[in-house]
């Protein structure tokens, strides 16, 4: 008992000493970056605002979120804290500026956070037809997971086709070279990874399991995982010669040892440190490698700073 008394203490004064690290970071350097004063006039249509010609697909700095589709997970006030990341809709996500979408189901067409259910995929191909029906010109990139511990369900691609097939991007390593403008009507790059099934296959109105990485880093410590985004950022290629999509998320994760298991609070210790991490990839010399950044809870902070980094290479600032 008094062992683990210990840990625990030792844990929280962890914690507590990587969150004063953030803090005196973001101090110390500033949240300074090309383009961090810009603020898009309207964030439903970022991506229309900023030219469909000129916005090419790898230059794009995506605003995504983790585990789009919780907020309405689990039971209130229950279970729904543990595995709660967003609070907005996916539609409502969108209209905010978020052009990412990282959406989980199981066997039987529920979204799902682990073992934790909630509504059926139809309400988040809704939201998302919901949106492009209001707009012209934004792009969107839709990945679909089988979640872990649970089985694909069955017929998939055929469900997705039907609901979407007017607006899929075919999986084609071109794409990333093109503008918006060349795309259009097509306005979804969706990425299945099944568990079972095989993998799209290039011309595919899917994209496989390769063209969105990332280097998921499981820990609640939030300066390590700071610093450990940058490290995996800077071994990436720039954006301008890579043929898949590399996600950096701006999230730290719950841990069994720690008495803090809720989703918001853990979350918060690195939440507010997005413009912090920008300003520090042009310090270390890697912004020319960040290209999906996503978060817990977004705002529209959030939103501003990858428009604001978008617009200042389109407007070659950087």
């Amino acid at each position: 008992m008094g062992s683990e008394v210990s840990k625990q203490i030792q844990r929280r004064k962890a914690v507590s000493m990587e969150k004063q690290m953030l803090f005196d970071l973001n101090e110390n350097c500033g949240e300074t970056f090309p383009g961090c004063d810009y603020r898009p006039t309207d964030r439903k249509n970022w991506m229309a605002s900023l030219g469909p010609k000129d916005l090419h697909i790898n230059n794009i700095v995506w605003p995504g979120t983790h585990n789009s589709a919780t907020d309405r997970i689990g039971i209130p006030c229950i279970s729904r804290p543990f595995a709660q990341c967003q609070t907005l809709s996916v539609y409502q996500q969108l209209a905010l500026g978020t052009r990412v979408l990282d959406i989980r189901v199981n066997e039987n067409n529920r979204v799902c956070h682990g073992i934790l259910l909630t509504y059926n995929i139809d309400v988040v191909i809704n939201d998302v037809k919901k949106f492009l029906f209001e707009t012209t010109s934004e792009v969107i990139i839709l990945e679909i997971r089988t979640e872990y511990g649970h089985r694909d369900p069955p017929e998939f691609e055929d469900y997705l086709e039907e609901k979407l097939s007017m607006y899929l991007i075919h999986q084609d390593d071109y794409v990333f070279g093109k503008t918006i403008a060349e795309l259009l009507p097509k306005r979804i790059i969706c990425v299945w990874k099944p568990r079972n099934s095989p993998q799209p296959k290039p011309g595919s109105p899917f994209w496989s399991a390769e063209y969105l990485k990332d280097n998921w880093i499981d820990t609640d410590l939030p300066s390590t995982k700071f610093d450990s985004n940058l490290k995996y950022l800077s071994d990436q290629a720039p954006v301008s010669s890579r043929y898949f999509f590399y996600r950096v998320e701006n999230t730290v994760t719950a841990q069994p040892d720690n008495p803090v298991v809720c989703v918001r609070p853990v979350t918060g210790r690195i939440h507010g440190y997005a413009r912090l991490f920008i300003n520090r990839c042009f310090a270390e010399g890697c912004a020319n490698r960040l290209q999906v950044f996503s978060t817990d809870f977004i705002g529209e902070d959030f939103v501003d700073a990858c428009v604001g980094l978008t617009h200042a290479r389109v407007h070659g600032e950087c």
